[in-house]
């Protein structure tokens, strides 16, 4: 009998951390909500949130030792979820009402204000995924909910062989952006898993399934 996944929601004090704990219990993980860093290291996969300002996120991240933590899963290949801030944070640069913070540079780029006439985006949306997507596998069509003014609007990072192709997904409010990516052992949604119903589950179920 297979051991089931478990899977760490990083508590660093930011984010809608108790959501994310019920969708990945129902997504089929054993959660465990922690800000320990033996226990953050050691989890089959870990799961980064962020709500608020960049700023705010990567500074809460620093203090509770999080760059550390997802700098050294990712050197030994170990999964990480970023959700909303929690990818944005994951670029070089945040850029936010003329704020520059700098991310914690795992992908090229910056983060930076989008061109729409609402703004913050909020609400449901439509993804462009990629055709190689394992998050979005029998959820293509799907809606997810979005809730954000920032995004990463371009993909700046070289994957030479032996090293796959990440798979970037795509969402539109006023610009382009992107709304995932999967990129070896580090994944990312800018919208909320946790807040998109029977399709975030299952977006959660496909990540839990490669742990």
């Amino acid at each position: 009998m297979s051991r089931t996944p478990r899977v760490a929601v990083f508590d660093y004090e930011s984010g809608n951390v108790h959501s994310a704990v019920k969708a990945l219990a129902a997504a089929g993980a054993d959660v465990e909500l922690t800000c320990d860093r033996t226990r953050a290291l050691e989890a089959d996969g870990l799961l980064v949130p962020g709500v608020g300002a960049f700023a705010a996120v990567r500074q809460a991240l620093h203090d509770h030792g999080g760059d550390d933590i997802i700098d050294r899963r990712l050197a030994g290949g170990r999964p990480v979820l970023g959700i909303c801030v929690g990818m944005q944070v994951m670029f070089e640069l945040g850029v936010e009402r003329g704020q520059r913070t700098e991310g914690l540079g795992e992908w090229p780029g910056a983060v930076t204000e989008l061109d729409a006439p609402v703004l913050p985006h909020m609400g449901w949306n439509t993804v462009e995924p990629d055709a190689a997507s394992v998050l979005f596998r029998g959820i293509e069509q799907e809606r997810f909910y979005f809730v954000h003014s920032f995004a990463a609007k371009t993909w700046d990072l070289e994957v030479t062989p032996p090293f796959p192709e990440p798979a970037l997904t795509w969402a539109t409010h006023g610009d382009r952006f992107l709304a995932a990516v999967e990129n070896g052992p580090l994944s990312a949604t800018q919208f909320h898993p946790e807040k998109s119903g029977d399709a975030g589950i299952q977006l959660l179920r496909n990540w839990i399934g490669t742990l």
